[in-house]
């Protein structure tokens, strides 16, 4: 997409630094410069005045990469493609199957309602929960690290959806300053939302976390 629309060397292409490398990737190969912008901390995804903020003379495009189900503020960077001038592209996850997305959503409730001592997900702009991702505040009691493995030892399958930022990585390490990505790579954890779940299994995964509950830190 970036090749065709002419984007090549001595372009810079503005991309979220929250997982997808394999973006950053892509903008190197059609020989451009990756510029890292931070990310909205409710969607996860590229924040328009970020982006915005992070266009120079040389940019040539946006990468907007929806997040978790979740979709970005795409009216508002198509707006900074305007005014700059700039080829806004979309990158979308693998669709969740239509019949699914009600299910998700009533697990979702489920736990928005149950779960202690994490903050829940914002469900807002047709969220249809991909993946269901919470924060674990840090400051060690526990962090999300330890949050993990303790509700993974207790049958929970919980990911971490982002391990390092693409800021961070050798191949891309980048002197910027991008807190809300750092943040949430630091926080995040997905929890089992599939339409498979049973009454039971939600039962188990809210269990599992609240039994933590008492350990964490308030989540405001």
């Amino acid at each position: 997409m970036l090749r065709a629309a002419g984007v090549g060397l001595g372009d810079e292409v503005v991309v979220p630094a929250f997982g997808n490398v394999e973006v950053a990737q892509a903008v190197i190969m059609a020989g451009a410069l990756p510029v890292f912008a931070d990310i909205d901390p409710v969607t996860y995804c590229i924040d328009p005045s970020a982006a915005e903020a992070a266009v120079t003379p040389r940019t040539a495009a946006v990468v907007v990469v929806h997040r978790f189900g979740r979709p970005a503020d795409i009216a508002r960077l198509h707006g900074v493609g305007q005014r700059h001038g700039l080829l806004v592209l979309e990158q979308g996850e693998s669709e969740v199957p239509y019949d699914e997305v009600a299910q998700r959503r009533e697990r979702a409730t489920y736990l928005d309602a149950k779960l202690r001592g994490v903050r829940t997900p914002d469900g807002g702009d047709g969220h249809t929960y991909q993946q269901y991702v919470v924060r674990v505040p840090g400051n060690g009691r526990p962090d999300r690290d330890a949050f993990a493995r303790a509700v993974r030892a207790r049958g929970v399958e919980a990911k971490v959806p982002v391990k390092t930022p693409v800021h961070r990585l050798p191949e891309f390490r980048r002197c910027v300053s991008l807190p809300e990505t750092e943040r949430a790579a630091d926080e995040t954890l997905a929890l089992p939302v599939d339409a498979a779940l049973t009454k039971r299994d939600m039962q188990r995964i809210v269990g599992a976390c609240n039994a933590l509950g008492g350990l964490l830190q308030p989540a405001f």
